[in-house]
């Protein structure tokens, strides 16, 4: 074989690894340049601006409220027991059921009582008949003894005995009453107007008036009272909001969520609990929506006091500082100051400022922790504002990420498979 024949497939292939070495140089570079540190376009820029959160300080009237955990009671409870023994016949009512005050709750056999009420009215008539033949007798002795027919000791006996018939009919009167009383005794009747429980016997068993378990108990919802205590420190307050008219409570759910009820406060209690250092106070709900229960935890706000028209801003721009509370404001050239602050009450995320700041300030209300005095500043809008949208927010699109560069075995293998096509179009 000759050196050109040997040498002709190796000519053939040169062209092919020719480009294969082109592309892994192109790809080397292109990997090279990725690595390299990108160069400032320009000249050095000042420090970027801290995009931060604003609200403006305004005027507004602010409730001060008083809050505390109250235990919701009935305004009456009654358990209903019997006053008299016997043989409960009915049950005049359904558990749970509304009742109104005199409805028939319970029946206890009358009969025995009714006999008894019989018998006390059957006595009296009999000592009343009595009493009618010794007035006569003493009427008869009356007219005698001036004759001396009869002597002085019979007519002061028979004196004393109708006098003494005379007690006995009041004793008489007496038993009647009680009789009637106890026959009374037999229909239970509502103490007042409620909603009952769960009734404590069945009918038919028998009952006494010494059982301590009683028939059923009966609560009064509506209105209804709630029971809570506030700190001892409030007691003062408390007096001059009560002599100044009524003071107006409202109930909330666990959560503060939902409001269940307004009423007044009724009670502020005579002392104070030294274990605790806390006053006991009672207010009262009309309850129309049954949305107080007996037994039930709520929390309670007292309405102390109206601020009026008094400069506020939101509590989440109050920062504590070794020398108090302060507070960043926005100035005309978008530079932070700090400035001293005194509060008063905060309600609903809302701080009463006393002095240090001035309505239509703008204060921040975010990223306070990225700020010092005289920083730039570039207010956004807030995250749950609808003008914060990622397509149309600046700050949105500042913050976005840039796409990811490709990674190195990403681009190798690219320039891989481009020098694998530049060798098979090189194929004859």
């Amino acid at each position: 074989m000759s050196d050109s024949e040997f040498n002709a497939p190796h000519s053939r292939h040169r062209p092919v690894l020719l480009a294969i070495g082109v592309v892994l140089l192109l790809a080397a570079g292109w990997i090279w340049l990725s690595r390299k540190p990108a160069t400032a376009a320009g000249p050095a820029s000042g420090p970027t601006p801290v995009a931060v959160e604003t609200a403006e300080a305004t005027r507004r009237d602010v409730p001060v409220y008083l809050e505390g955990l109250g235990n919701v009671q009935a305004f009456y409870t009654a358990k209903i027991t019997a006053r008299v023994d016997g043989q409960l016949e009915r049950v005049g009512f359904v558990e749970g059921q509304l009742v109104k005050k005199g409805d028939l709750l319970a029946q206890i056999d009358p009969r025995p009582l009714q006999a008894a009420l019989d018998q006390a009215t059957g006595m009296k008539a009999k000592d009343a008949a009595q009493l009618d033949s010794a007035k006569r007798d003493l009427e008869r002795y009356i007219k005698l003894a001036p004759q001396n027919l009869t002597s002085q000791q019979v007519v002061d006996t028979q004196r004393a005995l109708v006098a003494q018939m005379q007690a006995q009919l009041q004793v008489d009167g007496a038993a009647i009453d009680n009789a009637r009383t106890q026959l009374a005794y037999a229909t239970i009747t509502a103490p007042f107007s409620g909603r009952t429980g769960i009734r404590l016997v069945d009918p038919g068993n028998i009952v006494h008036a010494a059982d301590t378990t009683g028939i059923v108990v009966v609560t009064q919802i509506q209105p209804i009272s709630i029971v809570f205590t506030l700190p001892e420190d409030v007691v003062l307050q408390i007096n001059e909001a009560l002599a100044a008219g009524d003071v107006a409570v409202t109930a909330l759910s666990r959560d503060d969520r939902t409001q269940l009820d307004s009423g007044k406060l009724t009670l502020l209690d005579n002392e104070i609990d030294p274990s605790t250092g806390t006053v006991r106070l009672k207010a009262t709900f009309p309850n129309a929506r049954n949305s107080l229960w007996p037994g039930q935890f709520v929390n309670v706000r007292v309405l102390l006091q109206q601020r009026s028209a008094v400069v506020t801003l939101p509590t989440v721009a109050v920062e504590h500082g070794p020398d108090g509370l302060f507070t960043y404001v926005v100035k005309a050239d978008s530079t932070v100051e700090v400035r001293p602050i005194k509060t008063a009450e905060d309600s609903d995320g809302v701080t009463v400022v006393l002095d240090g700041l001035q309505s239509g300030e703008r204060v921040v209300t975010s990223n306070q922790y990225r700020l010092q005095p005289g920083a730039h500043v570039h207010p956004v809008a807030a995250a749950n504002s609808p003008a914060s949208s990622p397509a149309s927010s600046p700050a949105s699109v500042a913050a976005s990420p840039p796409p990811p560069a490709p990674s190195e075995d990403s681009a190798a293998q690219a320039a891989a498979a481009q020098a694998a096509k530049v060798a098979q179009s090189q194929k004859p």
